[in-house]
């Protein structure tokens, strides 16, 4: 006897309007574009088509299917134990972001290679890049303090030729360091990106893991493993979220005249107070704060911007 089937809504009502990704997944039509998903294609125990979430290889071939299929990427692969991102919420933030540029250019989302976005921690994925360049043209530098991982990035830049001439990639030695020697001189940016290291420590980084897989399994499970990949830098840091967050507003003080909106993900609410005391610290001139959910998850982007009326006028004019 099959177990009882939960219905599932035919759209994610959570994510983006935009977003590619608000339909279940069609894995016979992902299948049709990437034939190296099938072995990996099953029915679950309610009959319908689906994969094993907690298998990283699965995982890793779902996103090469969607990539392939939803964003035309042909040459997609990341090293083993990295980060391996939900493409649905990567697409989030891209699109909210477009929508946040549309709030100063009357409404129109801009488009096109003279949009320059910054990501910091690119990753070995180059995940928003590849997204934002395909839904909204924009040009990239992508900025990244481990080795591998920007290795990574650039085969996959390499090997997909609308890539290369919209995605630079930027090696930033320090970790401490969010701008410095990353934007350079005579160059301003329309945003800048981030999706930051969430935890303190790596015990703290394997605790969460395993909460997220006895949440989804709804068991129990005592092994520290990271499942869902990702290497230290990925995952942790000194001070975690918090700190690397007030780190970076601090910094970017330092270049307000050459990024229009500085961005990051929150993933924990209860930083939001620290984050709104150090922008007023940093004397900002206006703030947003846009919601974003996925499944049961609900995360944040904090948007700021150091730009005058006239400033904002002027990037206005610039884009039209």
């Amino acid at each position: 006897m099959l177990p009882e089937k939960k219905e599932h809504p035919q759209l994610k009502n959570k994510l983006h309007p935009r977003n590619r990704h608000r339909e279940r997944y069609d894995f016979k039509a992902l299948i049709e574009t990437c034939p190296d998903l099938t072995p990996f294609v099953t029915k679950n125990d309610y009959q319908d088509l689906s994969i094993d979430f907690f298998n990283p290889q699965a995982v890793i071939m779902l996103n090469k299917a969607l990539l392939k299929h939803f964003y035309h990427i042909d040459n997609w692969s990341i090293p083993p134990q990295y980060l391996c991102p939900p493409v649905p919420g990567r697409a989030d933030y891209i699109h909210h972001i477009a929508d946040l540029l549309a709030t100063c250019n009357n409404g129109n989302i801009p488009t096109g290679d003279n949009i320059k976005c910054l990501d910091i921690g690119v990753g070995a994925s180059c995940i928003y890049p590849i997204i934002g360049h395909h839904e909204y043209g924009w040009s990239f530098v992508g900025s990244e303090t481990d080795p591998v991982s920007i290795e990574s990035a650039n085969k996959i830049i390499e090997s997909n030729p609308q890539l290369k001439k919209n995605v630079k990639l930027q090696f930033q030695k320090s970790f401490q360091d969010t701008f410095n020697s990353i934007i350079k001189k005579g160059e301003v940016y329309d945003v800048s990106i981030c999706n930051p290291p969430y935890h303190t420590s790596l015990a703290e980084a394997q605790a969460g893991n395993l909460r997220k897989i006895n949440h989804l399994k709804k068991g129990t499970n005592d092994k520290p493993l990271l499942n869902f990949g990702g290497q230290n830098r990925e995952l942790w840091c000194e001070g975690g979220e918090e700190k690397f967050v007030r780190d970076m507003i601090r910094q970017s003080k330092t270049y307000a005249p050459f990024c229009f909106w500085f961005t990051t993900l929150i993933s924990k609410e209860y930083h939001l107070k620290e984050v709104y005391d150090q922008l007023k610290k940093a004397e900002v001139t206006e703030v947003k704060t846009i919601k974003m959910g996925q499944g049961n998850k609900i995360s944040r982007i904090v948007a700021w911007t150091f730009f005058s009326p006239e400033q904002k006028s002027v990037w206005t004019k610039s884009k039209n």
